[in-house]
């Protein structure tokens, strides 16, 4: 997909979809050159109504040993950092094998048994029936016509490529906190950080690991072993772009596939069911951006987290804190709950690596333990390095912290503390069901404690937040603090009985 952050919009450029019409006139004719072979096919979309996604066979001989498509459409461009007449582009094997996808970010690709462009999967170019996969996306009336050239080329196939995928643990580490970046692009997507320069600048924000989530493609996974480093761990993932809302999934496989072509809730469920059997957790993603097909428009039961903080607080952030809230009120009477993430979703240095970011509570360092905290809770949210805090709640000799249940009966007083430091003038808060318990103003320096004193049966849990009183709110200023932008935000750490975790499954081993 595009790069949902261009201004002056929205930190997220606004995008507007429709149904998109088709009319299509197919391959028109083939040229035969030295060792190549190129076929045209063309058409319009007309945005009156026709599937999301529309599929152009060609058969493969054998002998190819590159494969290049071109696709040539005219977009609508509005100067503001919104476009119409988008045209998703991609490409699937003999039996619909993944053979790469780039969304609207590409116009052309290649493909051989040695390299292919980001965001496609180098191999062999077995015979069958391929087929190019278009997706109009934002086609408005009258409509926009297309042209898509493949080029078959012939001659020696080349070396094999050979993948080289991040190791799965940093060694040597053991339990503690873990910052890292859960949604973060490259050029393999619609983002223009390479790889090298991405790591670089994690490391430079002070993270420990960070996600890779191209959109819709695994090609990434493929590479990252060329860049990691023995003290800093990349963890493979895919941000499942439908048409309906973005799914964010991490912990897989190196190269594992997620299919994106639904809008219903019971594909979202096979989707996210088969990342959990692979080892991985699912979080639904900017629920409330105002963009066509961003917008979460599945439930919420077949994810394991829900993205609350994408990018610099804006106002959908807002929302979608208001929402998790009311989720966490309920969460006694269902029986259920949705820990939250905190993610930067970063395409470009314009958007800052770890802006904001998961602190993690892991048994090491590793893919399975990262995935196991955040689908446990075990996390709280940062704008930056510079925030560090401590959430804990007690009853005699038992404590508790973010994502854990205290277990104390329902009149039992418990003890629940913040410490936070590294937000110079900030409003620190203990927020409980109907509101906050407490709050302080932070010194000079940066630091806050506040407590409070509470029993279950009056609030069955307390999280914490952090937010900035110098600036523009992000809301009505007759709201007051709540319209603040957010510094920091944690995980609910339960004073009672645990009210479980949704969706129900056995988490992962660590490692």
């Amino acid at each position: 997909m595009c790069d949902r952050h261009l201004p002056p919009l929205t930190r997220r450029s606004l995008l507007a979809a429709g149904p998109a019409g088709a009319v299509v006139v197919g391959a028109t004719g083939s040229a035969e050159a030295a060792g190549s072979r190129t076929l045209t096919f063309s058409g319009r979309f007309t945005g009156v109504g026709t599937p999301d996604w529309h599929y152009l066979p060609f058969r493969m001989p054998r002998g190819v040993r590159e494969v290049e498509v071109r696709l040539s459409h005219e977009k609508l461009d509005t100067g503001v950092g919104l476009s119409f007449n988008i045209i998703d582009l991609g490409i699937l094997g003999p039996g619909g094998s993944f053979r790469g996808w780039s969304g609207g970010a590409r116009e052309q690709f290649r493909i051989s048994r040695s390299r292919a462009t980001p965001g496609y999967l180098a191999g062999d170019l077995d015979p069958g029936t391929w087929r190019v996969v278009l997706g109009p996306f934002t086609v408005v009336p009258p409509g926009v016509e297309w042209t898509v050239t493949v080029t078959l080329r012939r001659g020696a196939p080349g070396r094999r490529f050979r993948p080289r995928p991040a190791p799965r643990a940093v060694r040597g580490t053991g339990p503690g906190w873990y910052r890292g970046d859960l949604h973060t692009h490259t050029v393999h997507s619609d983002g223009r950080w390479t790889q090298a320069r991405l790591l670089a600048a994690a490391r430079a924000a002070g993270l420990d690991f960070l996600a890779s989530t191209e959109h819709n493609t695994s090609s990434a996974h493929l590479t990252w072993g060329r860049q990691a480093t023995d003290d800093f761990l990349v963890i493979p993932g895919e941000e499942v772009t439908t048409r309906a809302g973005h799914c964010v999934a991490f912990g897989q496989p190196a190269g594992a596939w997620l299919d994106w072509r639904f809008r219903d809730d019971a594909s979202l469920a096979r989707v996210t069911g088969r990342v959990r059997r692979l080892g991985g957790v699912s979080i639904a993603a900017h629920p409330h951006v105002p963009t066509s097909g961003s917008t979460w428009s599945y439930g919420y039961d077949e994810v394991d987290a829900v993205e609350v903080w994408n990018g610099p607080w804006t106002l959908d952030d807002e929302a979608t804190l208001a929402t998790w809230h009311a989720q966490l009120v309920a969460a006694p009477a269902s029986g259920t709950w949705l820990p939250a993430v905190g993610s930067s979703d970063t395409h470009h240095e314009g958007q800052p690596v770890g802006t904001p970011h998961t602190v993690v509570r892991a048994e090491t360092l590793s893919v399975g333990a990262v995935v196991a905290a955040v689908r446990a809770g075990r996390a709280w949210l940062a704008e930056t390095s510079d925030v560090d805090l401590a959430l804990t709640a007690t009853a005699g000799d038992r404590t508790a912290s973010c994502g854990d249940a205290l277990g104390a009966g329902p009149a039992e007083p418990v003890d629940v503390r913040l410490e936070v430091t590294g937000v110079p003038g900030c409003l620190a808060q203990l927020v409980g069901p109907l509101g906050p318990l407490a709050g302080a103003v932070a010194d000079g320096s940066g630091a806050a404690t506040l407590s409070a004193t509470v029993a279950p049966a009056l609030a069955p849990f307390v999280r914490a937040e952090v937010r900035r009183l110098d600036g523009e709110p992000v809301l009505d200023p007759l709201r007051g603090v709540p319209g603040l932008a957010m510094v920091a935000l944690t995980n609910p750490v339960w004073l009672g009985r645990p009210p479980g975790i949704s969706p129900s499954g056995p988490s992962p081993a660590a490692g």
